[in-house]
């Protein structure tokens, strides 16, 4: 299981959650059907408490099974007027928007709009070119399971300077960013290598999958995550903020440690403009959201059997052992045996977190108002799911 970074010096404890998953994983003859222990809420909650005295200023969490919802907070949500952390706070989802965005393209091949391998040359001629980067011999499956080779723009020494770390973010957090100005980025670069050879997650991948969404519906990616998921859900709390800078209400601040050279300092990134993570990271959501839409999703309220299928069939990850990835999904297995799918994501201030049983029957979705800590992240799910 992998955090994933907001940028290549931003990295949110990616290394020492790494090193725990070794310590979560089961072993591979592990059922993957394998029943979760009986619920146990309060050891989650002492987990969430153990990650703020290690430093995260907040966290808010919901827990859904067969028995109801537990919602729970710790923390602060503002460091300047010490109030609380909201239980139904809304916050920034990250690279939990893939599996929205996946689950768009599912359907529209479920309705033979588009296929998976088809090449993204097909639906974006011309897009993805120069440096060796070509479109015609990249499919949508791979974008979506991010074995494409595409260079990860973010990874850009002079994007990252810019506008994710340092004086650049607080500089340019406002600025208005287009999706063909973060893929001139990544295509400046050759790939890293021939598509389909491995796996290795980019956030280009992500960006031109919202992009064909586009293409093929019509209308803005937006619009069809609304009419396809949020509105059928009820999903109150999502939103696709576009170019807003705001967080809607109830939220907390969010907070980030943007200056290596200053390891303490920390700062109030709550604003800024979602543009810059379209179709990557921009959908802001609330833990009770998340979970309605990851059981409903496995449940087969959104796609059909054909298609939840394909979105279950995983790639290795090979700079993780044990860590596998679907189509805007990600799957592990907990030390006590049960298997979890999930997605994480990280955006300014923001960790979070969304998983379920591969039935559908047992949900949580965990946030963070800042951008470090993620290596508490696999403590409160050993407590949620494996309860000493």
């Amino acid at each position: 299981m992998t955090l994933r970074k907001r940028s290549r010096a931003a990295v949110i404890g990616v290394a020492a959650v790494v090193l725990a998953a070794t310590a979560f994983t089961g072993s591979a003859q592990a059922s993957r059907e394998a029943s979760c222990p009986p619920v146990d809420h309060r050891a989650t909650q002492r987990a969430m408490d153990a990650a703020v005295r290690a430093g995260v200023p907040g966290i808010t969490a919901q827990a859904r099974d067969a028995d109801g919802v537990w919602k729970a907070a710790s923390g602060v949500g503002n460091l300047k007027t010490g109030a609380p952390r909201g239980r139904n706070d809304r916050f920034r989802v990250g690279h939990i928007t893939d599996t929205f965005v996946a689950t768009v393209l599912l359907q529209m091949e479920a309705e033979g709009r588009l296929g998976l391998d088809d090449s993204v040359e097909r639906h974006l001629p011309g897009l993805v070119s120069g440096n060796g980067n070509d479109g015609r011999a990249i499919t949508v499956r791979q974008l979506l399971n991010h074995t494409s080779g595409l260079f990860d723009y973010v990874a850009d020494r002079e994007y990252g300077e810019t506008y994710l770390t340092g004086e650049g973010f607080l500089r340019h957090r406002y600025d208005t960013l287009t999706p063909e100005q973060r893929l001139r980025v990544a295509f400046a670069h050759e790939p890293p290598f021939r598509p389909g050879a491995r796996h290795s997650f980019a956030n280009t991948n992500d960006v031109l999958a919202a992009l064909i969404v586009e293409r093929v519906g019509g209308r803005t990616y937006e619009r069809e995550v609304r009419d396809r998921i949020i509105e059928p859900l009820g999903l109150d709390a999502t939103s696709t903020p576009g170019d807003s800078v705001h967080l809607p209400r109830p939220s907390s601040r969010g907070y980030s440690r943007l200056f290596a050279s200053q390891p303490d300092r920390v700062d109030d990134v709550t604003a800024m403009n979602a543009s810059q993570v379209w179709g990557n990271g921009d959908i802001i959501s609330g833990a009770a959201d998340l979970n309605v839409f990851y059981r409903a999703l496995m449940r087969g309220r959104l796609l059909p059997p054909r298609q939840l299928k394909q979105m279950l069939t995983t790639v290795d990850n090979p700079d993780f052992p044990g860590a596998a990835y679907g189509l805007g999904i990600e799957r592990f297995t907990m030390r006590c045996g049960t298997t979890l799918w999930y997605h994480d994501g990280a955006a300014a201030g923001s960790i979070a977190l969304v998983a379920t049983t591969e039935d559908g029957g047992r949900q949580i979705a965990v946030n963070f108002n800042s951008d470090w800590g993620g290596e508490n992240i696999l403590a409160i799910l050993d407590a949620e799911y494996c309860p000493s």
